[in-house]
Parts: C-alpha cells; structure tokens; sequence
C-alpha cells in the first residue's frame, strides 16, 4: 500500500522526511507567506505589517489570475468574479481556508480580491457568489492548496540550508495533481 510504498523509498534511498509544514506557517513573519510572496515577486506590493495583504497599481482580475497561473505554474486555478473587475487590494490566505475565517477575510471593505489555496466550495465560494450577486465588486481566485504554499517550503529549504550544513537539504516540488483536458499533462 502507499504506506509501504514511501517507506521502502525512504530506506532505499537512506532518506529522512522531516514534516516541518505548519512550524513554518507559526514563524513570525510567516513563511509559507514570505516564500509565496516572493515567487509571485509581490514583496513591493505587500504591507510591511502583514506578508498576506498586497495593494497593487489597478489590475484586472483577469490579468492578475494569468500573471500568478504562469508564475506559480497552475494547471487548474478557478476564478469567481468578473475578469474585469479592477484589481487594487488582495488578501492572501495560504492552504485550507474555512468558512471561517474565509468569509470574514473576504467580507473585508479592503479587500477586492480573496486568493486562497482549497476551501469547502458549500460554503465560502457560495457566499462568494452571493455577496457578487448582491453587487459587491470583489472576486475569489482558488490555487489549489499545494501550489498555494508549495514557494513557502521551497524558502524553508533555503533557510533551513544557512545553518545545517551536516546534512543536505533539498526541497523536492510536488507536482499539482490536478489537469485539465484542454491542457496537457507534463
């Protein structure tokens, strides 16, 4: 079984798995954050307060969705919200997000945009739709989770390098399991 599977890997390669995962987000600055603001290359557009909350030049939804798809190489991000809707203020919650906080982060007045790895589509991507309906201007993009904090792990490793230097460290990406049909596989 898949258990199994990783184990004999792991003995076979005389490997070590470490799950530093959410030690990293409780880092102060967080940095799943810094790492993912970094691959987007948002650090001039980000609050010094907060590695979460971007204000941009006015760009269109559209334009945006595109620019973070290539940059952050997603097969099957999803948008709600209108492809023009211009774009200043965006808040970023890494991973799973809730109804809770998801629908209080996106209900913010200063936030335009709510980007978000995976949540339960019953809740906040319905409430997303309605508070469009109501005719609110705001949008949703949905990464997937791994592409939404896979560039924070990446910087762990980095730093994780500057002082153990006994062992080597490498991040090893994990490709998005998800494709589309009208996208091929690579």
């Amino acid at each position: 079984m898949p258990y199994q599977f990783k184990l004999d890997f792991l003995n076979k390669n005389n490997m070590v798995v470490f799950h530093f995962h959410d030690h990293w987000h409780g880092r102060k600055p967080d940095g799943i954050a810094i790492g993912m603001m970094r691959e987007l290359g948002w650090e001039k557009y980000a609050d010094p307060q907060n590695p979460k909350s971007f204000t941009f030049p006015e760009i269109p939804l559209a334009r945006l969705a595109r620019e973070m798809e290539t940059k952050l190489k997603i097969r099957t991000m999803r948008v709600v919200g209108d492809p023009k809707l211009p774009v200043k203020r965006v808040l970023a919650s890494w991973g799973n997000v809730s109804q809770m906080p998801g629908i209080p982060f996106f209900a913010r007045l200063d936030v335009d945009v709510l980007v978000i790895g995976e949540t339960h589509e019953w809740e906040l991507v319905e409430y997303v739709q309605d508070t469009i309906a109501s005719g609110k201007k705001k949008a949703l993009i949905v990464l997937g989770h791994v592409v939404s904090e896979q560039a924070g792990m990446k910087y762990c490793a980095e730093w994780l390098k500057e002082f153990i230097k006994e062992v080597p460290i490498e991040f090893i990406a994990a490709e998005e399991p998800f494709w589309r049909p009208d996208k091929p596989v690579r």
